[in-house]
């Protein structure tokens, strides 16, 4: 059983704010899986919680759409499986590895691969509404409610 919570953000800014109210709610080691269809706001979300770990500003944190896997201080990993199609390519980037580091690793598109993702994990749906703004639901597994 999961604890959700629902949020709503207007801007970027909001959503940046937002992360950085939910990292205070995530253990210092974990998985977090940011759910959402492009655009959704999955990277935005990612900078405020990167920001809110203290591991890095806004603007040092982009998409690792490319790179697959941007590292921040050590304490935060943020992986991005969008362009990869292949599980065995998934196999391949040592997720085990970064999921027993003492730190939070943000992970979008992960609900692709649910063989590679713990089931012990955050996971945060955000949904792009027709007015632009976000809905933002947040599931925090029994192990991390208060």
């Amino acid at each position: 059983m999961r604890l959700s919570d629902r949020f709503q953000t207007a801007s970027a800014d909001e959503t940046i704010a937002l992360g950085e109210r939910l990292a205070s709610t995530l253990p210092s080691k974990g998985v977090v899986l940011l759910i959402g269809n492009l655009g959704a706001g999955k990277t935005t979300l990612a900078k405020g919680i990167v920001k809110g770990l203290g591991a890095a500003s806004p603007d040092e944190v982009s998409s690792p759409t490319y790179t697959l896997i941007h590292e921040y201080s050590e304490r935060v990993y943020h992986v991005d499986l969008y362009r990869l199609d292949d599980p065995e390519a998934v196999a391949r980037l040592g997720l085990e590895e970064l999921f027993d580091r003492d730190a939070v690793v943000l992970i979008e598109w992960g609900e692709r691969f649910p063989q590679f993702m713990p089931e012990q994990r955050t996971e945060i749906r955000l949904t792009r509404t027709a007015d632009e703004t976000r809905d933002i639901e947040v599931s925090l597994p029994d192990s991390q409610t208060p």
